[in-house]
C-alpha cells in the first residue's frame, strides 16, 4: 500500500494552514485592554466614594459649599500687590493678587537663578583654584541646608541687621537706591505715552537682533567665519528704540525716592518678604542648577574642546558655541525640574509673610470656612503654572535635540 499523499490547497504554491485561534482572555492585546477597564472603574469607584462621604460630612456640619463666596467683599487688606485692591474688593480679586505675587517671585527667581548657577556651574570646572573652591564651598553649603531656614535666615538679616529707613536717608546705597528693614527703594522713570512704544521697538530690535544671530550661525556653518554678533545686536536693540524716544520728544525724568516724615515716598519699593523670598529662592535653587550644568558640560566629550581648540577657538568661544549647546541637551531635562521646584517652593512665602497665593487663600479659607474649594483653587493654579512651564521646557528641549538625517 502507497502512503496516504499530503492534502494540498487550491492555488500553484497551496495554501498555509490556517492559525488556530486564541480565545479572547488568552489575547495579550484582548487583556490590557481589559485590565484598563477594571483599573479605569475602580479608580472612578473609590473616587466617587471619596466625594460622596465628603459630601455627607459637609451636609451632617452644615458647611455650605460652592465658588459663590468668590464674588463677596474680602474685607482684609493684602500688604503688597502689582494691581489696585482694598478690602472692599472680592475674594476673587484677592486670589488675582495672590497668583500675580507668586508668579513676581517665580518669574524673577527663575531668571536669577538661571544666571547665577550657570556663573557657579562653569565656576566649579575653572582652572582658578580659589573660584572652583568657593564654588564647590557654595553648592555643598547652600543645597544641604533646608530651604524654610534660609528664608529665615534672610527674612532676619533684612529685618535684624540693616539699619533703620530713618537712619539710611541720607546715605543711598546708589543714587537713588536705599536699602534697610523698610525693604529697597528705588528710583524708576516717571510714566509718559512714549514709554509703550519705545519698549515695543526694543523688542522688535530684539527679534531683528535673533534673526541677525541665527544668519550668523548660517554664515559660520557655510564658510567657517562668524560675523560678529554682539555689536549689531545691541544696534538693532537700542537704535530704534532712542529713534522712537527722540521722536517722542526726549522725555526724561526719574520719578527717586524721596523722605516723607515717616518713610519713603516715591519711586518703587520692594518689601523685605519678598526680597528674602526672592534671595531664599535664588540661592537655594541656583546650588542645584550649578551641579546640573556642571554634569551637563561634563557629559560633552573631551575631543569636542579639542577640535575646538584645534580649530583655533579661545577657551571662551569654545565653552560659548561648542561645549554649552551640546551640554543643554543634558542638562534642559532636570532644569525643568527646577523650575517647577522654584515655583512650588514659592508657597514657603507664608512663614515670612509675604502675600502670595498660599497665604491669601489661608487667610480666606479662615473667615469663609470652604476649606476645600480654597485648596481646590490652590491645587489647580500650582497645577496650571507647573504644566505651562513644563510645556515650555519640553518645546525648547526639543528644538534643542539632536536632528537626525
Amino acid at each position: 500500500m502507497t502512503a496516504p499523499s499530503p492534502v494540498h490547497g487550491s492555488g500553484a504554491a497551496g495554501a498555509t494552514l490556517a492559525a488556530p485561534k486564541v480565545p479572547p482572555w488568552r489575547n495579550p492585546r484582548v487583556r490590557a485592554i481589559a485590565y484598563q477597564i477594571v483599573a479605569l472603574f475602580v479608580v472612578l469607584l473609590v473616587a466617587g466614594l471619596l466625594v460622596r462621604n465628603t459630601l455627607q460630612n459637609l451636609e451632617e456640619r452644615r458647611i455650605r459649599t460652592g465658588f459663590a463666596f468668590v464674588g463677596q467683599e474680602a474685607g482684609f487688606e493684602v500688604a503688597e500687590s502689582l494691581i489696585e485692591f482694598s478690602a472692599a474688593d472680592s475674594y476673587g480679586r484677592a486670589f488675582v493678587v495672590g497668583i500675580l505675587n507668586t508668579l513676581k517671585v517665580a518669574v524673577v527667581g527663575i531668571v536669577l537663578a538661571t544666571i547665577v548657577g550657570f556663573l557657579v556651574g562653569i565656576g566649579r570646572l575653572s582652572r582658578n583654584w580659589i573660584v572652583s573652591r568657593l564654588s564647590t564651598i557654595y553648592v555643598e553649603a547652600i543645597r544641604n541646608v533646608p530651604l524654610l531656614l534660609q528664608l529665615f535666615l534672610w527674612y532676619s538679616i533684612l529685618t535684624g541687621i540693616l539699619p533703620d529707613t530713618q537712619s539710611v536717608k541720607d546715605s543711598p546705597l546708589l543714587p537713588g537706591v536705599y536699602l534697610s528693614k523698610s525693604g529697597l527703594q528705588m528710583a524708576i522713570p516717571i510714566a509718559h505715552p512714549i514709554q509703550p512704544w519705545v519698549m515695543l521697538a526694543a523688542a522688535l530690535g530684539a527679534v531683528a537682533a535673533w534673526f541677525w544671530g541665527r544668519r550668523a550661525d548660517r554664515v559660520q556653518a557655510a564658510t567657517g567665519n562668524r560675523p560678529p554678533v554682539l555689536l549689531p545686536a545691541l544696534g538693532f536693540v537700542v537704535l530704534p528704540a532712542v529713534a522712537v524716544w527722540l521722536i517722542g520728544g526726549a522725555p526724561y525724568g526719574w520719578d527717586v525716592p524721596r523722605w516723607r516724615i515717616f518713610n519713603f515716598g516715591g519711586g518703587v519699593q520692594l518689601s523685605p518678604e519678598y526680597l528674602a523670598l526672592l534671595v531664599g529662592l535664588t540661592v537655594y535653587t541656583a546650588s542645584f542648577i550649578a551641579e546640573i550644568v556642571r554634569a551637563g558640560i561634563l557629559a560633552v566629550a573631551k575631543g569636542q574642546s579639542e577640535a575646538a581648540g584645534a580649530l583655533g577657538l579661545t577657551r571662551g568661544q569654545a565653552l560659548r558655541l561648542v561645549i554649552v549647546p551640546q551640554s543643554l541637551r543634558v542638562a534642559i531635562p532636570p532644569l525643568s525640574s527646577q523650575y517647577l521646584n522654584l515655583t512650588k517652593n514659592s508657597s514657603l512665602a507664608v512663614a515670612i509673610g509675604y502675600p502670595d497665593l498660599v497665604s491669601v487663600a489661608n487667610t480666606t479659607l479662615n473667615q469663609t470656612g470652604q476649606a476645600i474649594e480654597c485648596v481646590a483653587i490652590m491645587m489647580a493654579v500650582y497645577l496650571t503654572i507647573s504644566l505651562s512651564i513644563a510645556a515650555f521646557m519640553n518645546w525648547y528641549n526639543t528644538r534643542m535635540m539632536l536632528k537626525e538625517r
